[in-house]
């Protein structure tokens, strides 16, 4: 057993046939339709994007003044790396099954241009918008501060370039949490069906 949950892609696996079994027990023709698995999608990676920005929020950046220098290291050069790889591409996937849901749902230009039939495609084009700020923030502002600060690929920073990139990093995400707020309450009390 502890070799079976020692495997994250071997549990991830698992739990994904598993989800499709699930789906598949309880769609009335077997047939799996697009809408349906798009939301699970969307559901899923959003909660990996809003869970690492809160990881990062509540945890990560006001625990690393505390941490000793000789330490630090493993975390800019291993978790923070891998955090921000997920965190990313969750954010980008989250906002791309969202805007497939209602694009095939038929709301998605009505909602973004909040000429919504009733109050939930409104409310979800409110949520939408906040989400792609977020997205935006994200890759654009986050995610180039982030690779000076840590080093990652082939950006080299030097110490002037990587204390200007934190402060930008840190407005950004904070920005993103300050907005994750009415953004999860757009999503969740929209109620489309």
């Amino acid at each position: 057993m502890a070799k079976f949950f020692g495997n994250l892609h071997l549990v991830l696996g698992i739990g994904l046939v598993l989800a499709i079994a699930v789906m598949a027990s309880f769609t009335p023709d077997v047939a799996l339709d697009v809408n349906s698995v798009f939301r699970w999608l969307h559901v899923f990676f959003g909660i990996l994007w809003i869970g690492l920005l809160y990881y990062l929020n509540f945890v990560q950046v006001p625990t690393m003044p505390a941490i000793p220098a000789e330490q630090k290291g493993a975390i800019t050069g291993h978790i923070a790396p891998k955090v921000f790889f997920f965190f990313r591409w969750s954010a980008l996937l989250t906002v791309v099954t969202g805007l497939v849901i209602a694009m095939v749902s038929g709301y998605g230009h009505r909602a973004l241009t909040f000429a919504g039939a009733n109050r939930h495609e409104n409310l979800i084009g409110l949520g939408m918008w906040l989400a792609l700020i977020m997205a935006f923030n994200v890759w654009f502002i986050i995610w180039p501060a982030q690779k000076k600060i840590l080093n990652l690929g082939a950006t080299e920073a030097t110490a002037e370039e990587k204390a200007a990139a934190a402060p930008r990093a840190l407005a950004a995400s904070r920005t993103n949490l300050l907005l994750s707020l009415p953004m999860l309450y757009c999503m969740v009390s929209a109620n489309l069906g």
